[in-house]
């Protein structure tokens, strides 16, 4: 029955029409200024650099006004895409104002990158609150998570790296 619950609530999307689509856009994004790196042998310091800039891209979208402050992990973790393969992940976390409605926030990242090289998407997490997920077009791996906090008054962005190959003899456990 719990089961059921979690999925009906995935399912329910946030308020508003569900969402997916996306078109071109020539709006600079961290995706577009990171493409040549990334069709080059990424490292995982061009992947950490490449997603915390996107982080920032996102929280950059919060009406000024709002934005208390904003703070990035300097560090992440890795985790494993396949069997050769990692990801940096990592988070910012942005507190706002206690007047500030997040949700039409949340609808404003969604819809900014609907007109780009994104694929957009949205639902209710397992508290009910929306989240909106952003992934480019051109990998599969790399993900954005932009959500109510876990504390009040704060959006937190979790992000998901590029795969890349972590050279031979670096360890993959601990911060990166």
């Amino acid at each position: 029955m719990a089961l059921m619950l979690v999925v009906s609530i995935g399912l329910a999307g946030c308020a508003g029409p569900p969402t997916g689509s996306s078109t071109e856009s020539t709006v600079p994004t961290a995706a577009k200024t990171q493409e040549a790196t990334m069709n080059a042998e990424l490292t995982w310091q061009q992947a950490k650099a490449h997603t915390q800039a996107m982080e920032l891209e996102i929280a950059a979208l919060i009406p000024k006004e709002a934005v208390i402050s904003i703070d990035q992990k300097k560090k992440g973790v890795l985790l494993s895409c396949n069997k050769t393969q990692h990801s940096w992940n990592g988070s910012t976390t942005i507190t706002v104002t206690g007047k500030t409605k997040i949700e039409p926030i949340l609808k404003e990242v969604e819809t900014h990158y609907q007109i780009g090289q994104y694929e957009v998407g949205n639902r209710l997490d397992i508290r009910g609150s929306c989240e909106v997920q952003v992934s480019p077009h051109n990998t599969s791996d790399e993900n954005y998570i932009v959500a109510e906090g876990l504390a009040p008054h704060q959006i937190r962005i979790d992000s998901g790296s590029p795969c890349f190959t972590l050279p031979e003899g670096i360890y993959p456990g601990g911060g990166f």
